[in-house]
């Protein structure tokens, strides 16, 4: 496997259900503080329970599979789908790019989740493959209760690649959980997609990179964990912009207790 991607993958954090969700009813539950290190903000966090996160997922999206239940989102059940337009819209203008033809890498992508709230306007195209790179207990689970002809599982992007052609990736509020989000996107650069698309990113109103740590409601399920909140200008010009053009970027309105704005963008490789 190429560079760190393996290792970033070892220590990948929540996956997609643990992500930027919350129900911010009160001041215990958020984003605190201001680390020094991603190290010091793992000593201060709980953690999570990987295993009871993975059936709590597992048993929501098994509902929507099965036509009991319209839309999951952090294991959590809704009676309405909340789409994110600026997302579909990308996913289907890439396939109007490419022959009515879309094979994406959902990294962090869980079992699905955001390939089950979307499908119904894709599945017209002329091809669909939505490959999801996980964690080792949700792959397990996908290829178990989830995988099809358009959903399949993967433990890392190389073992993706070495079967599929994947030319888009998609970080759906995911980055900002990774010890080291940088190198791994230095890394998906030398894969060289075409396309990567963010959603659901933090960015602070001014400062510099900050280590947070994230408190979920139990309402949800216990946890604590390191999340970044990125400088927009550091994060796009590390690299993307280098190799890259900015296609669009759009806000994803997402409601926590640190001055940010949670954005997407999408971006097309250049030359």
């Amino acid at each position: 496997m190429n560079g760190q991607i393996k290792n970033i993958m070892k220590d990948f954090l929540p996956p997609v259900f643990l992500k930027a969700y919350l129900l911010n009813r009160n001041a215990k539950y958020g984003f605190f503080g201001n680390y020094t290190s991603w190290g010091e903000a793992e000593t201060a966090s709980i953690g999570y329970d990987s295993d009871m996160i993975v059936n709590k997922v597992k048993d929501a999206l098994l509902k929507v599979k099965q036509g009991e239940a319209v839309y999951e989102r952090d294991s959590v059940l809704f009676d309405n789908i909340q789409y994110s337009w600026p997302l579909l819209a990308a996913l289907l203008w890439i396939a109007s790019q490419n022959e009515s033809q879309l094979n994406l890498v959902d990294f962090g992508g869980s079992l699905g989740s955001t390939y089950f709230q979307n499908r119904k306007f894709l599945m017209h195209l002329n091809e669909l493959y939505w490959n999801i790179v996980e964690q080792e207990k949700f792959v397990e689970c996908g290829k178990r209760y989830f995988e099809d002809k358009h959903l399949k599982f993967y433990y890392s992007i190389d073992s993706c690649f070495r079967e599929q052609r994947p030319n888009t990736i998609l970080f759906s509020a995911v980055i900002q959980y990774l010890e080291k989000p940088y190198d791994l996107l230095a890394e998906v650069t030398n894969k060289e997609f075409r396309y990567i698309v963010f959603d659901r990113t933090p960015f602070l109103d001014k400062g510099n990179d900050r280590i947070t740590i994230q408190k979920v409601s139990p309402e949800i399920y216990q946890a604590s964990y390191p999340a970044w909140f990125f400088n927009k200008e550091n994060f796009l010009n590390s690299f993307l912009l280098k190799e890259y053009r900015l296609i669009a970027e759009f806000d994803t309105h997402e409601k926590v207790n640190i001055p940010s704005i949670f954005k997407g963008f999408i971006f097309e490789r250049m030359g």
